[in-house]
């Protein structure tokens, strides 16, 4: 298992440091690539598939031929998502980094063999491996974004968050 990307100097970096405090130490990394319809402009998810392509209508896509879908998680993780708990995800392409922060639900099925869905809502269904996230594809890092549009490898790091860390707000 690879370790989570490391971030640039430079706005994307900031609140690094206080982010490492507060994860687990155990990450899920896995690859997907952008894609020239990649627009990631919806409001209240985003999403990673295995399909290798994208119309212009799949405005929350943000990645295609991933290497892994919800069903695809390890059972550690699922079992931290299904117990409810915090979660981060770090997307990185094209010398972008960005992250999202969310919860894990007891509803939670993972069971979906082509897509992992993030999202604002609660709606559970079984794509998604994220709720109550603090963004959604319309709030990713723009420059992100457009590396994405021009094909560049994603990287995905998802980690469990311990909130109960010590000096942690």
């Amino acid at each position: 298992m690879r370790g989570p990307p490391t971030p640039p100097p430079g706005p994307a970096g900031r609140g690094w440091p206080g982010l490492a405090r507060v994860v687990e130490g155990r990450w899920f990394v896995f690859k997907a690539r952008g894609h020239v319809n990649v627009r990631a402009l919806h409001r209240t998810t985003f999403e990673v598939t295995k399909e290798d392509y994208l119309t212009e209508r799949g405005d929350c896509i943000v990645g295609v031929s991933s290497e892994a879908a919800a069903a695809d998680l390890p059972g550690w993780l699922k079992e931290w998502l299904r117990s409810g708990g915090p979660v981060v995800a770090v997307l990185s392409a094209g010398g972008f980094v960005d992250a999202v922060a969310g919860w894990g639900d007891p509803r939670m099925t993972l069971s979906d063999p082509v897509r992992m869905v993030f999202r604002r809502s609660t709606y559970v269904g079984p794509e998604t491996v994220m709720v109550r996230a603090s963004k959604a594809a319309r709030g990713i890092e723009r420059g992100l974004v457009e590396a994405l549009r021009r094909g560049a490898e994603l990287t995905v790091a998802i980690a469990p968050l311990n909130l109960d860390v010590d000096g942690v707000d």
